[in-house]
């Protein structure tokens, strides 16, 4: 059972904006956010983090990466590493979101070592997990994620309580397709079963995402299942009507 206080609605902007665009989008979210029942970030393409942080200073807005290296630092050329991220404020980044693994070939190994980065940096990781259309019509749902999350939980077993879970059907992201209340929850059981098998406070701590799709329209229906803590908000995150909405549906 959830015992997480505060849900996390977690916007990502994956590789959308342009100065103006963001400008606009976060004023209108500052201007209607009021005190958020909930905690709120937006994890935003790299060239804009240092214009995303002076926009969300002083606002209950928390700044987010989409990624970040493994390597501390050296010659790895277009990756920003953890300590990068932290001098600009970051407080979460997205590790191992499914269109990293499939576009950049991200193996489990590749996206446990990441997490344990920006931990050591005290970044939180919102961690990605989720199966195919092809997985799930095979019956390997459970199989798939409890695969993906139990590589980060070997790596990374001492500080996993710090972490956030992010459940990701990949039909469901950008495709307007949502699991059902149902179907969403009976996997963040399994995965919250998981993180009590490897540690108890883990399992009360760790906030579990949904993020397949979740919009202004579903959000209220999927946020009061009893473990799903929260929302990692693709499309919707780009219009602040929605977002707001979200963030309200959280409360």
């Amino acid at each position: 059972m959830n015992q997480v206080k505060k849900k996390l609605i977690a916007g990502n902007w994956k590789m959308n904006g342009s100065l103006a665009a963001n400008e606009a989008l976060v004023q209108a979210l500052r201007a209607e956010i009021g005190a958020p029942g909930c905690d709120v970030a937006v994890c935003v393409p790299a060239p804009y983090l240092a214009q995303v942080q002076a926009l969300v200073t002083g606002c209950p807005i928390a700044l987010g990466a989409q990624d970040l290296s493994a390597h501390a630092q050296g010659a790895y050329t277009g990756e920003q590493s953890a300590g990068m991220l932290k001098d600009f404020g970051v407080r979460y980044a997205i590790v191992g979101h499914s269109e990293r693994r499939q576009y950049h070939g991200e193996s489990d190994e590749a996206v446990a070592a990441k997490t344990g980065a920006a931990l050591a940096a005290g970044i939180t990781p919102i961690v990605c997990v989720g199966e195919t259309l092809a997985q799930r019509e095979a019956g390997q749902t459970e199989e798939v994620v409890r695969r993906q999350l139990a590589a980060v939980i070997h790596s990374n077993g001492h500080c996993i309580s710090e972490i956030v879970v992010a459940y990701e059907p990949v039909w469901a992201i950008g495709t307007g397709k949502t699991a059902s209340p149902e179907q969403a929850q009976a996997v963040h059981a399994v995965l919250r079963a998981q993180l009590a098998h490897a540690s108890a406070e883990a399992a009360a701590r760790v906030r579990i995402l949904y993020g397949g799709s979740m919009n202004a329209g579903n959000a209220q229906a999927l946020l009061a299942q009893p473990d799903i803590d929260g929302g990692l908000i693709g499309g919707a995150a780009l219009k602040a009507p929605d977002f707001l909405q979200i963030i309200s549906a959280a409360r």
